[in-house]
């Protein structure tokens, strides 16, 4: 044996790694590192969090936020930012989770559900939790379509789906920061085209203030507060942003520790639910502000054209560019975390584009039936209502697990709220479902 061969022997492992790394999903203490990631090198870490985040500003929530400012004012301002307060620490468990596990939630729970026949119906309620939010937000993009080029539903229906299909095949190749890159600059043209209402007619601070003690006004206030949670803590957002994290950050990357990479998640989660939470605030404060008292704003429709005329075509015109791009970005989310479901459960790959054609079909089916499109965002955060027990539950109690997550485990506070707002969130929808199915909606 030749002298470079012994050395080669005797500085690396039989696998071929260096010594000194840290073995594949290893659970061993890691010392944390004392010197915080440079601007540079925190900006490249950020993206997996804004993607998600875009799950936050969907159709549906610029339904609920609307209807919530409209018909009660400032009243459900507290619920907002409770939302968001109880959404930053759900992502933040789930980025966690793909990052210390490199594993989605999917994954895991398919490799702890052993029976083919839990896997196949835990995938059916989450497949049709998928299906439901892709309806939401492909009418969406169809209704902005309307909105701005009068087109007919089924065509804009059909023209969000093909966008959102070469959105989705840059992730499908493998360019995963350029698809970040475009579904945080969709974000942005989300923020500008809800915010600039209030710009132009700015909230009354003293009743912000106000609207920030907790209380309701009848079953309707309670049926839009669990709207309003119900469309902003959403299952597939959950989901995806495990699978999203161990994508960008596998675990063999070296160059980074956990440690570093789980604190540069915080301020990637900070910024995401910051910026989505100021602009379903300002959807809220917007009709607040200029739309309480006038009838039809309990549609989209309603409100774009209550906004026209109350403050101009040219905010009208923004907000129905961002009610547009709000529809773009959330599909394919919500289309690559449906990917992430069934691969994850059923170990079936199936080709992102052919999938997103598939779950595009119920969507152009019930706009061809001419539902109406207000009707079936209402009826598509009802199904998302029963699917979340199932993503958020499991998401607390794997992260608890110190045999799975090592030092990494929650801090017994963290679960303990975990489990709070679990409770809370569950209670919440169910008060959802049983106030829709008993017609008090």
């Amino acid at each position: 044996m030749s002298r470079k061969t012994a050395l080669l022997r005797t500085d690396q492992p039989a696998n071929g790694a260096p010594s000194n790394a840290p073995a594949p999903h290893s659970n061993a203490p890691v010392p944390p590192s004392t010197t915080p990631p440079s601007p540079k090198r925190l900006i490249w870490m950020l993206g997996p969090a804004l993607v998600a985040g875009v799950a936050y500003l969907d159709p549906g929530n610029v339904a609920s936020n609307m209807t919530a400012g409209a018909r009660f004012g400032y009243l459900l301002v507290w619920v907002v930012v409770g939302a968001n307060i109880m959404a930053w620490l759900i992502q933040y468990l789930s980025a966690k989770l793909g990052l210390v596990t490199g594993k989605s939630l999917p994954e895991l729970l398919g490799e702890r559900l052993g029976r083919k026949t839990g896997r196949r119906l835990y995938w059916l309620q989450a497949e049709l939790v998928a299906m439901a939010t892709d309806v939401a937000e492909v009418i969406g993009g169809a209704v902005a379509l309307w909105l701005l080029f009068d087109l007919p539903l089924l065509l804009g229906g059909v023209i969000t789906g093909v966008i959102s299909m070469a959105v989705l095949g840059l992730q499908g190749s493998g360019r995963h920061r350029t698809f970040e890159y475009v579904i945080v600059s969709m974000m942005a043209v989300i923020a500008v085209g809800f915010t600039a209402g209030i710009v132009i007619s700015p909230p009354d601070a003293g009743a912000v203030a106000d609207g920030l003690i907790p209380r309701f006004e009848g079953s309707e206030s309670v049926l839009l507060a669990a709207s309003i949670l119900g469309a902003t803590v959403m299952p597939h957002a959950i989901y995806a942003h495990s699978a999203l994290t161990r994508d960008r950050f596998p675990t063999r990357t070296a160059s980074l520790t956990t440690p570093r990479l789980i604190r540069a998640t915080r301020w990637d989660v900070t910024i995401a639910l910051a910026v989505a939470g100021t602009v379903n605030l300002a959807i809220l404060l917007l009709a607040a502000s200029s739309l309480q008292g006038v009838a039809g704003t309990d549609t989209l429709e309603g409100a774009h054209a209550a906004i026209a005329a109350s403050l101009g075509g040219a905010v009208a015109t923004l907000f129905a560019v961002g009610l547009l791009a709000s529809g773009l970005a959330s599909t394919s989310v919500g289309a690559y975390a449906g990917a992430e479901i069934m691969q994850g459960l059923l170990k079936v790959r199936m080709p992102m584009l052919l999938r997103r054609l598939i779950t595009l079909i119920p969507a152009l089916l019930i706009l061809a039936a001419g539902v109406d499109p207000t009707w079936a965002l209402i009826l598509s955060q009802v199904i998302l209502s029963f699917g979340i027990p199932f993503a958020l539950i499991p998401l607390v109690w794997l992260t608890s697990r110190r045999e799975l997550m090592g030092v990494h485990t929650n801090r017994w506070w963290t679960t303990a709220l975990g489990v709070v707002v679990a409770i809370l969130l569950v209670g919440l929808n169910i008060t959802l479902l049983v106030l829709t199915f008993t017609g008090a909606a």
